[in-house]
């Protein structure tokens, strides 16, 4: 009864352990009923495995090979990631629930195999290790999922070998076998150890991360503001040049009047409303930083001969921070440029649409030389080394506010969606 018991609660601890340590790609309903079908039928399995072995140290044997190859496997459908991050994700999912599996069966065997008191402890210590997973661990890991590019394989060669150890070297049964119920729980709180020691790691990274994202949001801030600050005063030195110049002028005007050339007149008259309307300086919405933003890089744009054909409209309050929105903004226009780089001047082009009602929908497009890969998730792979943050910036945005982003590439086009 009792090893039927584990079986069962290890195989839904698992679903469940799954879930929360997995960034789906589905929506949180169709993963949750994935899930959910999948723990059925490993329950199912699980039931007959057991009546099917009379042997218990072969039943668990069998057990976690029933049990792990479903979850990799439903770990690659799901989730975003890929490589050593989704290796990482099952090793993380494997400690967490061998740990829960081994010091409650600790406990039990403590107690003299008393059966209610191996459902106390399991039920304890998941409620505590999931309450802990949700409320600090979960954020942190999916942040560092995003960030960290590099050791992943370290870290996984090092859970990987406990996992080995623990389920297959080590003889025995941790509740049911005194050895094994000793030394398979005391080899689980070092790794939690070495595990805690990779999140006080992970943690610093963060840190380092949140810092560089607040000095870069500093710096496009100064620059942007910066720019825009230069941009009015040399419109205003033009109109003031221009105030100056006005005397001048409407003497001119007066004297081809008074000579019957009013068609002169006109034309001069024309002429300098023109040279005003060109130094009006262009306003592209109302929040401050997101204007300075557009004025910047579209300047920018100009300079390289790039045609910006740009509709904007916003609402003075906006539903995220407006430094990070403008991060994205600045991420995908700067993409944009480099990207008409490639073309020659005649064929240079950005189109930015940006609206406010019902909600923040924003789409730059610009036509493509070369081809662009996309991964799974259909994000766009990058070409070279040192590439890519722009778009990884941008995921974080999204994961932080909730918002939806599209890449596609589309008759020489390639576009960028988002909504918030």
């Amino acid at each position: 009864m009792a090893e039927l018991f584990i079986m069962e609660y290890l195989t839904v601890l698992y679903m469940v352990m799954a879930f929360l340590f997995m960034d789906s790609r589905y929506s949180r309903r169709r993963t949750i009923f994935i899930v959910s079908i999948v723990t059925l039928l490993l329950m199912a399995a699980v039931a007959a495995l057991y009546r099917a072995v009379d042997d218990v140290d072969t039943a668990f044997w069998t057990y976690a090979v029933t049990i792990h190859i479903p979850l990799i496997l439903l770990l690659f459908t799901l989730s975003r990631f890929r490589g050593w991050r989704l290796l990482f994700q099952q090793l993380s999912v494997v400690l967490f629930c061998t740990l829960i599996h081994h010091i409650s069966g600790l406990i039990y065997y403590l107690s003299g195999s008393r059966f209610w008191v191996l459902v106390l402890s399991c039920t304890a210590l998941s409620t505590g290790v999931i309450w802990f997973l949700i409320r600090f661990l979960r954020p942190l890991f999916f942040q560092i999922l995003l960030e960290l590019n590099r050791g992943w394989w370290l870290i996984c060669l090092v859970m990987a070998t406990y996992y080995i150890i623990a389920v297959y070297l080590i003889p025995g049964y941790v509740g049911f076998n005194r050895s094994s119920s000793i030394l398979k729980p005391a080899i689980a709180l070092l790794m939690l150890g070495f595990y805690s020691i990779l999140m006080f790691l992970f943690s610093n990274v963060r840190k380092e991360a949140e810092a560089r994202h607040s000095a870069q949001l500093s710096t496009l801030q100064l620059s942007a503001l910066q720019s825009r600050m230069e941009a009015v005063k040399a419109a205003e030195d033009a109109i003031r040049t221009e105030r100056h110049d006005l005397r001048h002028r409407l003497h001119a005007v007066a004297e081809l009047v008074s000579r019957g050339d009013r068609a002169a007149a006109l034309e001069f008259l024309d002429a300098a409303q023109k040279r005003l309307d060109e130094q009006k300086e262009v306003r592209w919405c109302r929040p401050p930083v997101l204007d300075a933003v557009f004025s910047s890089y579209f300047d920018q744009a100009k300079n390289q001969d790039i045609l910006v054909e740009a509709q904007i409209s916003l609402p003075d309050t906006l539903p995220a921070d407006e430094g990070e929105l403008a991060i994205v903004l600045a991420n995908s226009l700067e993409n944009a440029i480099h990207a008409n780089l490639a073309l020659p001047q005649g064929g240079r082009k950005i189109r930015c649409k940006m609206v406010g009602i019902p909600s923040i929908m924003l789409e730059i497009s610009n036509p493509c030389a070369g081809q662009v890969s996309f991964d799974s998730s259909g994000l766009p792979v990058a070409q070279r080394e040192g590439h890519g943050l722009g778009v990884q910036s941008i995921c974080a945005f999204c994961r932080k506010n909730g918002a939806v982003c599209q890449f596609d590439l589309t008759d020489g086009w390639f576009r960028f969606q988002l909504v918030l």
